[in-house]
């Protein structure tokens, strides 16, 4: 049995970033990664084996409550699902952070509110490189400062967009982004601007993630020990249950078992959520840091969709994900309720539309539609609702989830749509205006958060306000599960803000 200052379980978005903040601390400090490095491989930017192959997804199978089997949309790597998300790095705005009227209801209030987060914010977006343009979005928090690094620049098709949106009256911005780009000296830049940057592994390691910007420059420090391919399967409490001891964990047939005064677990909110409950005992008979009832309820992944615009313009971006619109982000004039954000996406090809379009359709006319298509992501607030959970029963993760505030969301969509048809001129639509529209399925978990909550009051939430487990004195939580509510851009900066505050505290009381 080995003894160390704190264990941290997993090293994606928190995990990843809380090791960095404890770096040169002089603790020693465990970090447990399920997963391994992700490879670098050619097919890193193939997209048959990224999307249709899913080859950098698990390969588990879990079940919705009606024992349908799907697989989830995740990955076990150093750098978590960092290594392939689209690098968007947006902080909540200011109001997320109070109770705000949907829909479908209210969201709860958070005990830490913007004004707190901002420092870390600022931190998190040098951290990972953010690039980005102060005033440019309607929506934007207050700011202590200008981005750390300039915006990324349109190409011409998104250029054209850009300026169409704001002679109609719209507010496009520079999408906040965390890549290793330098514009002014591109034959020098780690990032190339490639068309394979959002939902794939970046093969030459130029997008920001946990992985390359946080844990392998925290392994210089010698205090701080990464095993890859150990999963923790249990967390063990001294006989008054107050307090965590031990960590079971396991590599294949290889069982071991660790010590430490804190532990800190980072596995995403799902399996954040599965560990505490696997871990019940006499004392936590719920499972861990569960007197609440409250462990894996409050499940949100954000309402997500993906449509293509498609007209006669042919479009020639290759990095595409550049430009934004949060216009509608608390409504209109029609709506008054949260409807959502607006983003592009990367660039589609063939390969990507291939999934969903008929099984007849020849691949020369897939071609011409990625060809001529405009490619748009729409993230819409989802409720924290108790009955959307996560549970275990033999071992099998099962997720309950239902669906909330879809209406703002729909319209959204429909607006986006017809706002595009007249920006864009309805006659260069082929034919008669398509787009071809697809809701992210149960099985699209990237933005999932929710499940441990943190709060004031013990009988409502897992977590007090410095993500420590209200019944367990050691025991944090600094993935997404957090969240008491998702907003409606992407949580990743957020998860990373938190990350560097709750380092601050942990070196507090280590002192």
């Amino acid at each position: 049995m080995n003894q160390y200052d704190i264990i941290v379980i997993g090293t994606g978005a928190g995990g990843g970033t809380l090791v960095q903040a404890l770096q040169n601390s002089g603790k020693k400090i465990l970090v447990l990664e399920r997963g391994t490095y992700l490879p670098r491989e050619k097919e890193n930017w193939d997209t048959i084996a990224v999307f249709q192959q899913e080859r950098y997804h698990t390969k588990e199978v879990w079940k919705t409550n009606d024992e349908k089997d799907f697989h989830p949309q995740t990955g076990y790597w150093v750098g978590g699902n960092t290594k392939v998300y689209g690098a968007a790095l947006f902080r909540l705005r200011e109001k997320n952070f109070e109770g705000v009227m949907h829909q479908d209801g209210v969201t709860p209030e958070w005990p830490v509110k913007y004004k707190d987060y901002e420092p870390y914010y600022t931190e998190a977006e040098k951290l990972y490189n953010v690039h980005g343009l102060m005033g440019e979005d309607p929506t934007e928090p207050y700011r202590s400062g200008e981005y750390p690094n300039p915006p990324v620049s349109h190409e011409p098709r998104i250029q054209e967009l850009h300026d169409e949106l704001k002679a109609k009256g719209f507010n496009p911005f520079r999408l906040p982004i965390g890549v290793r780009l330098n514009e002014q000296d591109l034959l020098n830049s780690p990032c190339i601007r490639c068309d394979t940057c959002d939902g794939f592994p970046c093969l030459i390691h130029a997008k920001a993630d946990a992985d390359i910007n946080c844990v392998r420059p925290s392994l210089s420090d010698t205090n701080i020990t990464l095993m890859t391919e150990v999963k923790a399967t249990k967390l063990i409490t001294d006989a008054s249950g107050k307090n965590i001891i031990s960590v079971d964990a396991e590599r294949g047939d290889e069982k071991f078992s660790f010590t430490a005064d804190i532990f800190v677990v980072a596995a995403g909110a799902v399996n954040s959520a599965v560990l505490l409950l696997k871990s019940a005992n006499d004392k936590h008979p719920d499972g861990l840091a569960n007197s609440s009832g409250m462990v894996g309820r409050n499940l949100m992944k954000h309402n997500n969709a993906a449509m293509l615009a498609i007209s006669t313009k042919p479009n020639y971006t290759k990095f595409q994900k550049t430009l934004a619109v949060n216009d509608f982000y608390w409504g209109d004039d029609e709506f008054k309720l949260p409807m959502g954000h607006i983003q592009l996406m990367g660039k589609s090809n063939k390969d990507q539309i291939s999934p969903d379009a008929p099984f007849f359709t020849p691949g020369l006319v897939l071609d011409e539609m990625a060809n001529h298509s405009v490619d748009w992501w729409f993230t819409g607030e989802d409720l924290g609702l108790p009955e959307n959970r996560v549970t275990i029963k033999n071992d099998q993760i099962y997720i309950q989830y239902t669906e909330t505030n879809m209406q703002g969301f729909n319209r959204l969509k429909d607006k986006w749509a017809d706002i595009l048809k007249e920006v864009d001129n309805v006659s260069h639509f082929i034919p008669n205006s398509i787009y071809l529209k697809k809701n992210i399925p149960l099985e699209g978990l990237a933005h999932q958060c929710g499940t441990c909550r943190f709060g004031n009051d013990p009988i409502t939430s897992v977590l007090d306000m410095n993500c420590k487990a209200h019944d367990i004195d050691n025991l944090y939580v600094v993935d997404g599960s957090f969240f008491p509510s998702s907003g409606a851009v992407n949580p990743s900066l957020t998860i990373i803000a938190n990350a560097l505050r709750v380092g601050e505290h942990l070196l507090e009381r280590l002192k």
